[in-house]
């Protein structure tokens, strides 16, 4: 890794509308995507969905390689809060692989086994003991590889709201991936966390955020994935996430992990005109900005 966070600016294919869900959207292929990575000066992408890239390693690590792009980790949908399943032996799989890539952070999502993120059932105290048990194992997992685990509190998984993070953060010891966006749509501050736990912060996602259609969202009067498709997510310093407050808290902490730039989006169609990169590169000159002003 390098020293200045400048150079720390990475990129994840979400941010090109390539995603998961079955479902969710048109999707670029990984050579539009790379490419327009390295045209915004990124020096890193996240992994991305499966099949997005080559599923050896040592294929993978040829095409970031050929693209000059390194490899931070990746989205990890695990589930871990059901009796009887372990997940263990998928993100040790899965963890094998990060070695050619030379990918440093396994962010974690604990999903509810439900396709999407527009729903989600409620944990009884078996569930919250399963769960927090299973984190701090992959936890201990990954650092066996040389790997930072993180938790990343997402809509619509089983840690979502301001209770879920506490609740994180007071019974388990994984670190957590700051994703700004999906903290606030999930009623948590980003920045007041930051300026609370900022030892406990290990990665970032930085997204914006419509405060208005993220509301709606956490009163059920649209889905996640509606909100999405209506804008919710913004370019940095277009939307309603204290950036600054953000990366300031981070740096007087002594920060060194990734920013990574991601804003879910969905696409019907392959762009004609410049596309998603757009939006990436305001997120870019925006926070680039906002670094140079706290160093």
């Amino acid at each position: 890794m390098t020293t200045s966070p400048l150079n720390r600016i990475a990129g994840a294919p979400i941010s090109w509308g390539v995603c998961e869900v079955p479902g969710w959207g048109y999707q670029l292929t990984p050579e539009r995507v790379l490419n327009e990575m390295r045209e915004v000066g990124l020096a890193a992408t996240e992994i991305g969905p499966e099949g997005f890239l080559p599923g050896t390693p040592d294929a993978m690590a040829r095409v970031l390689a050929d693209h000059d792009l390194h490899a931070v980790g990746g989205f990890t949908p695990l589930l871990l809060h059901v009796p009887g399943h372990d997940p263990l032996p998928e993100a040790e799989q899965l963890l094998e692989s990060y070695a050619a890539s030379k990918a440093e952070v396994l962010v974690l999502s604990a999903v509810t086994g439900q396709d999407g993120y527009d729903s989600r059932p409620e944990l009884d105290a078996d569930g919250w003991r399963l769960l927090l048990s299973n984190l701090d194992r992959l936890a201990s997992l990954a650092a066996e590889h040389g790997v930072r685990a993180v938790l990343h509190p997402h809509v619509g998984t089983m840690i979502e709201n301001g209770d879920d993070v506490r609740r994180v953060l007071e019974h388990s010891a994984i670190s957590l991936c700051l994703d700004t966006g999906h903290l606030l749509i999930g009623g948590t501050d980003p920045a007041e966390l930051t300026r609370q736990a900022p030892e406990r912060i290990a990665h970032t996602h930085m997204k914006d955020v419509d405060a208005s259609l993220a509301a709606k969202v956490r009163s059920g009067r649209l889905t996640y994935t509606e909100a999405v498709r209506a804008g919710m997510y913004r370019p940095l310093g277009a939307g309603d996430v204290d950036v600054q407050a953000i990366v300031t808290h981070l740096c007087a902490r002594g920060y060194d992990g990734w920013y990574v730039l991601e804003q879910d989006t969905i696409l019907t169609e392959e762009p004609t005109a410049k596309g998603p990169v757009e939006d990436v590169w305001a997120s870019a000159e925006h926070l680039r900005a906002v670094l140079r002003g706290v160093a």
